[in-house]
């Protein structure tokens, strides 16, 4: 994929400009971290050259200064909300954060549990974190909000939740996935750090949408498939337009919330609240990091068509509303592309016609374009050792995995552990390659090829199963898939 933008050129202005963020306020800095501090992989699909990771390389340059407050809903753990890109819920998204970011010399200092109203599995949750010696704080609703806001900042409202001490300038407050509450949890904090003499502040670090780009560039349309589920749509700051005669992007939710925050924010400090647009609360540097906008915005282009399979099978599934599928065919409208513009997609769908077979098909990054279909593996399995294969130099034809390791699996599958499944899984073939790799040198140069997986787009002419899907994003593999089932069988 064509680079375009500059992971160490963002990571140095990113820093410059929280430094002057945090300049403003003498005291103290409450600052919401949106997006995913770890793997933020759709910054790193839209935004060609974006390093995953960069956010913990910035929290480790301000890391004498900074601690980390992670909030989870009550709701999302009742749910049992998921990562998508992952496959962890919520609740294990908050593990994997603090065993992460300590794991980076990064001081976590509490989790706090939002919205809680006493559900069982967010008191599970809490005591299992209590149980290994974690922070755990309940914030419950606060009282009185929206419209009561005498109640709201005050002992009743804010001031009902336990306070969460902190000891270092900055404090950073990140969740597993939006809608966590953290801007509650960071005003229930600003209240009563006022209250205790503690002249405390407020920023906002989100990366989309990014606000000094155009309202309808495909990045930030991006941003709006990614969250269609949600409903986020980008518009115009008009309070920034209006304040500063500059326009700049912001999406609903803010904008709507703003005059509220406004007001909650100038009673809680005593004084005319600090900023004059939601975009003001921000400290985004993207814009200024992209040096090939063209670059960017075909990666952009791709996304949103990879949302539009997604959103697809999540209907299928009964995942999510058709709505949401609509949202992001809009999208893809606004812009004029098609699935027709993918086209491994398109190249998958050609090969299936021909071979009245389920096809997995990869494209490598010098265009060309490997496939597998179904038979004793996967479609899937069958294509990732066909590249693997083509990429090794080994010939079409060798068998990597001989049928003396094949035949006990699927024996061991289905007659001892049960499995429905009646083909071998992407995962099942590439524990068998390794096993073969100790005693054969091609296996061994086959299993080396899958480091150059990584970023390559990929499409299934039918629903992957849970195994191969986890398998593949593991990989690294940019996969789409048709929203058709690859049987009739209802329990898999």
């Amino acid at each position: 994929m064509k680079q375009g933008f500059n992971s160490d050129k963002y990571l140095e202005l990113q820093y410059q400009n929280i430094q002057k963020k945090i300049g403003l306020f003498d005291e103290k800095l409450y600052m919401e971290f949106g997006g995913k501090l770890f793997d933020d992989l759709h910054a790193s699909r839209v935004l060609p050259g974006f390093e995953p990771n960069v956010k913990i390389k910035l929290l480790k340059k301000l890391k004498n200064i900074s601690e980390i407050i992670i909030v989870v809903s009550a709701q999302s753990l009742q749910e049992n909300k998921v990562r998508a890109d992952f496959n962890l819920t919520y609740g294990d998204e908050v593990l994997r954060l603090i065993d992460n970011l300590r794991s980076e010399g990064l001081e976590v200092s509490g989790v706090v549990i939002t919205m809680f109203k006493g559900q069982p599995t967010a008191q599970m949750f809490g005591k299992k974190l209590e149980n290994r010696n974690e922070r755990v704080y309940y914030h419950t609703y606060t009282k009185g909000y929206p419209h009561d806001l005498e109640t709201v900042v005050s002992d009743s409202g804010y001031g009902a939740n336990p306070f969460i001490k902190t000891t270092k300038k900055l404090v950073v407050i990140t969740a597993p996935g939006p809608n966590s509450g953290k801007l509650a949890t960071a005003l229930s904090q600003l209240y009563h750090e006022h209250k205790n003499g503690v002249k405390a502040g407020y920023a906002k670090y989100e990366t989309f949408p990014v606000w000094n780009l155009p309202l309808h560039h495909p990045v930030n349309l991006a941003y709006e498939a990614a969250t269609a589920d949600l409903a986020d749509e980008n518009q115009i700051d008009t309070f920034h337009l209006e304040s500063y005669g500059i326009t700049a992007v912001n999406y609903n939710r803010d904008l709507a919330a703003f005059p509220l925050l406004k007001t909650i924010l100038t009673k809680i400090t005593g004084q005319n609240a600090f900023y004059k647009s939601p975009t003001d609360m921000g400290v985004n540097m993207i814009a200024s990091a992209v040096y090939d906008d063209e670059a960017v915005q075909n990666a952009s282009k791709q996304e949103i068509i990879r949302r539009y399979f997604r959103s697809l099978c999540d209907e299928k599934k009964g995942l999510i509303d058709i709505s949401v599928f609509r949202r992001v065919e809009a999208l893809m409208d606004k812009l004029n592309i098609s699935t027709n513009d993918r086209k491994v997609a398109k190249y998958a769908l050609q090969k299936q016609q021909e071979t009245s077979s389920h096809i997995f098909a990869l494209e490598l990054e010098n265009g060309e374009i490997v496939t597998g279909r179904t038979k004793t593996l996967s479609a899937a399995s069958a294509c990732i050792l066909n590249v693997i294969k083509k990429l090794s130099g080994i010939e079409d034809a060798y068998h990597l995995i001989p049928e003396s390791i094949i035949k006990p699996i699927l024996k061991l599958n289905k007659h001892i552990l049960g499995e429905r499944h009646e083909l071998l899984s992407l995962k099942d073939i590439l524990l068998a390659l390794s096993v073969s790799g100790a005693t054969n040198n091609k296996a061994q140069k086959a299993l080396e090829a899958l480091k150059h997986l990584k970023g390559l787009e990929a499409h299934s002419t039918y629903i992957l199963s849970p195994q191969d899907e986890e398998t593949i994003k593991k990989l690294g593999i940019l996969v789409t898939s048709e929203p058709i089932y690859p049987s009739n069988k209802l329990f898999e």
